[in-house]
């Protein structure tokens, strides 16, 4: 299953039942998990580990040193989870002694075709990046977050649960969780309803968020105004308790 063209480094680990196709490069320190799929003229490098159960499309290069002029080739990794699909001509790159070390995608994730995911970024589960979408370095995007097509995350910002961003936006502070926004630089569009219903939330659930976003996001009170309001909601439900902690803890400011 690994086809004759394919160059295999001797150090590197694969697993049973995984398929490499033509021309493909596997180096030195590489490890891939089980029934994973690697496509034609794609180029693993490590140290990577990779997870069980993985698509990755031709002209991706995974695990490649990261573009950060402080890095000298200090042994840092990429670390990717399973049942991921990693679209044609995806960049993924491995973390920096300064940032931690590692750069980590978590399970069932979709990377569209010329995705970029740089040094130390950390990614959940079930999370979409859509064509050309860009992580600079260090960004964090949480569970079930969509970043539209071409839409630009600027280094250290945080992608709450939930939250979707439209095609082109550029992002440069942190969007709260269930949060839609839009435009350059981005702002705040309301509350991602179709997503929510989508993944179960009830419409009461629903509603404390609206309210929460209402009086947090669009109001123009101060947030020491408003907040004893906030967590009077937050008390009855968690989805709205975690919405006001993210916004607390947001170090970079949120979108408004």
């Amino acid at each position: 299953m690994i086809h004759e063209t394919a160059i295999i480094d001797p150090s590197a680990r694969i697993a049973d039942n995984v398929e490499i196709g033509a021309y493909s490069i596997i180096g030195a320190d590489v490890e891939i998990g089980r029934d994973c799929w690697i496509g034609p003229h794609v180029v693993i490098n490590g140290p990577t580990v990779i997870g069980c159960e993985n698509k990755i499309f031709q002209f991706a290069s995974v695990g490649e040193q990261p573009q950060d002029l402080k890095f000298s080739g200090e042994i840092t990794q990429l670390i990717i989870g399973d049942r991921n699909t990693i679209r044609e001509n995806v960049t993924l790159h491995r973390g920096t002694k300064d940032g931690g070390g590692i750069t980590r995608i978590g399970n069932d994730n979709l990377l569209m075709a010329y995705v970029h995911v740089a040094h130390d970024c950390q990614i959940g589960n079930h999370v979409i990046l859509a064509n050309s979408a860009s992580l600079a370095g260090h960004v964090q995007v949480d569970d079930y977050a969509i970043l539209g097509g071409f839409s630009l995350v600027h280094q250290f910002s945080r992608i709450g649960t939930h939250s979707f961003s439209s095609m082109g936006s550029a992002i440069n502070r942190d969007i709260p969780p269930y949060v839609t926004v839009a435009g350059n630089y981005a702002q705040a569009h309301g509350i991602n309803k179709v997503g929510l219903k989508r993944h179960g939330f009830s419409d009461e659930a629903i509603r404390a968020i609206v309210n929460a976003y209402k009086l947090l996001i669009r109001s123009h009170k101060p947030r020491a105004d408003v907040l004893d309001e906030v967590l009077s909601i937050a008390a009855d439900y968690d989805e709205v308790k975690a919405f006001v902690e993210f916004i607390q803890t947001s170090e970079r400011g949120v979108v408004r």
